[in-house]
């Protein structure tokens, strides 16, 4: 019950302290990361967070892309 009340005022926390901010990749990469990180030991919360990390530099790097005029490399 304890790691519950704690879990809920970290993101309360988080969430109150964010901005507007744009979601730009962060919200895909979140889910498959927390998905990812749940199935690898129970570490969901962990990978959400890295998750969104990767996918926020991704989307901002075909962001980039895009604003110079060259065709984004995709991911096979």
């Amino acid at each position: 019950m304890k790691r519950l009340i704690v879990g809920t005022a970290v993101a309360l926390a988080a969430l109150t302290a964010a901005g507007g901010a744009e979601a730009k990749g962060c919200i895909k990469g979140a889910i498959v990361g927390g998905v990812a990180g749940h199935y690898a030991g129970h570490h969901g919360l962990l990978g959400a967070a890295a998750g969104c990390a990767i996918g926020r530099h991704r989307a901002n790097a075909r962001a980039r892309q895009m604003d110079q005029g060259t065709r984004p490399v995709s991911a096979r």
